[in-house]
Order: C-alpha cells, then sequence, then structure tokens
C-alpha cells in the first residue's frame, strides 16, 4: 500500500518562546511546567534549551547541550549585556522574561507581536515519505536564516542531586539540534530536507533575522504534529 501524501500544514504559530532552563536550577521547575501548559495551545511554540553552566553545584544537566547556551549568550550579546540567568523565556527572538511569571511572558508575547516584523511571514511545512517540505512566503524585503531545529517532544527525568534532587521532572519540545539550512529574502521560496527524525522527536522551523551570533526577531514559525 502506497503511504498516504503528506498533507500541507499551514502554520498557526503566533508566538515563539524559548525556555534557557537547567535541572540544576531549583527556580526552573515552575518554569518547566508553565511551558509544558502553554505548549498544549496549537498558535503557540514552546521550545526548551537546557544549559549547563549550573553543572558545577552537584548535577550534570543530561539534557543540556553547548549549542543551547551559545544560543543564550548570542540573545544576551544581541541585547547588549552579557547576562544569562535561568529560567529565562525568550519571546519571538526579541524580549525577554523569568520563564516562570506566566504574566511577564504572555505579556512580552503581546508586546513584540510584528514588532520588526516578528510572526508576520506565511509558511508552510509538511512532512512525508521521508521529506520535510517547507515553503516560506513572500514578506518584507529583508534578510533571515532558514533554521531547522529537532526536538525531543517530552523527555521525564529523576534528579540524583542537586538542588532539585529527589524530583521529576519532564521537558517539554527539548531542542537537540539547530541546522541552518537556507537564507530567506523578502520573496517566497522552498526548502526539501530530508526527514530522520527518531519516533519521539519532530520538527520545527524558525525564520530568523540576524545570525547565530546575533539572533533578532522571528518572522515565522512552523512545528511538526505532536508539538
Amino acid at each position: 500500500m502506497r503511504p498516504a501524501p503528506a498533507a500541507a500544514n499551514e502554520t498557526g504559530v503566533t508566538s515563539v518562546v524559548e525556555l534557557f532552563t537547567s535541572q540544576g536550577c531549583s527556580s526552573c521547575p515552575p518554569a518547566d511546567r508553565l511551558l509544558a501548559a502553554m505548549a498544549r495551545a496549537p498558535d503557540f511554540l514552546g521550545l526548551s534549551l537546557p544549559v549547563g553552566y549550573w553543572d558545577y553545584i552537584g548535577w550534570r544537566d543530561t539534557l543540556a547541550s553547548p549549542t543551547n547556551t551559545a544560543r543564550q549568550r548570542a540573545y544576551a550579546a544581541a541585547r547588549g549585556s552579557d547576562q544569562v540567568y535561568t529560567p529565562q523565556a525568550v519571546i519571538d527572538g526579541l524580549a525577554d522574561a523569568i520563564g516562570s511569571d506566566q504574566a511577564d511572558v504572555e505579556q512580552q508575547m503581546r508586546a513584540t507581536r510584528g514588532r520588526d516584523g516578528a510572526m508576520t511571514v506565511p509558511i508552510q511545512m509538511s512532512e512525508g515519505r521521508g521529506v520535510l517540505k517547507i515553503v516560506v512566503g513572500a514578506g518584507p524585503q529583508t534578510s533571515a536564516g532558514v533554521y531547522l531545529l529537532r526536538v525531543l517532544k517530552s523527555k521525564a527525568v529523576a534528579i540524583g542531586r542537586g538542588e532539585n534532587i529527589g524530583s521529576t521532572i519532564t521537558y517539554t519540545n527539548v531542542v537537540r539540534e539547530i541546522k541552518k539550512i537556507g537564507d530567506w529574502n523578502g520573496t517566497a521560496q522552498s526548502f526539501e530536507v530530508a526527514d530522520p527524525k527518531g519516533e519521539d522527536e519532530g520538527y520545527v522551523v524558525l525564520v530568523q533575522k540576524g545570525d547565530e551570533t546575533r539572533p533578532g526577531a522571528i518572522l515565522a514559525a512552523a512545528k511538526g504534529a505532536g508539538l
């Protein structure tokens, strides 16, 4: 039997929140729970980016990635700061809030929408037959990168030492890889990439101004099924 053709997924995502979190941070579990709850909304894209700079206080984060830490520091540099913290939520690539403060996160979501083009560019993503297809529509004449993020949909971790000893914390949409797949210049463009993700993984696509060292506004975002 031939597999069913992939159905185009016209994204309805209107906000992207990246949560920089750590298994060794006692302030982070409320933020992790908030992200999981907010991620149930179809128009919301929540991403967990575990960092490892708290490992020295007694527990090595099992999901932390140097790429995530570098991304957080790049956001700090873009806003003219050298300070990073957890739990930090970065909204649409433009603003930040304490990740456990729902009122502040939601206020920043409202404040950033449309700012510097944030979340104004149409995008479609479809998955099927081992190929991921992405169509970025036309928009303002500007330059941006197109990034593919491979994410672990959900992961429960039992913490054995450190500030969260004895806790089991579930992390949502954990970023495992960030890969640039192309550039966008304001004209409609299409991209195709192989789809080798695991059964418990999914894909996210971001169209973002700036570069890896100075990320800017997220112009468009799409998420796969189950994210």
